[in-house]
């Protein structure tokens, strides 16, 4: 009985001398941490805007640029490569693998689109 009472005793002055050390580093910490955030890199729209995704939705009836935006192809690819894109992004947007049903029948849409 009298071991548990040391042990929590102790257990309790280690607890109150670190929240005493946390309580005296924050002023330190909070100003290393508003340097930090001063450093890191600003996001904007217009950094967000230059990114290598397609930003919107699909056009009512799909064009030979939103085809090849979609595979990732230049729109005089050549069938080989379209066939080879095809795959490459169907297999990671089947709908058996949890993909969307629309988004592979538009993958479907813009390779039947670009091999005509």
């Amino acid at each position: 009985m009298a071991s548990t009472a040391v042990v929590v005793g102790v257990g309790l002055a280690v607890v109150g001398f670190t929240g005493r050390y946390i309580m005296r580093s924050m002023p330190t910490l909070s100003k290393r941490m508003s340097e930090a955030y001063k450093t890191l890199p600003k996001l904007d729209s217009q950094s967000l805007a230059n990114s290598k995704y397609y930003k919107g939705g699909f056009e009512p009836t799909m064009t030979k640029r939103e085809a090849s935006l979609i595979l990732g192809v230049s729109p005089s690819a050549s069938k080989g490569k379209i066939k080879e894109q095809f795959k490459k992004i169907m297999s990671a947007n089947h709908p058996d693998r949890g993909g969307s049903p629309y988004i592979a029948a538009k993958i479907n849409e813009a390779k039947d689109l670009l091999n005509k």
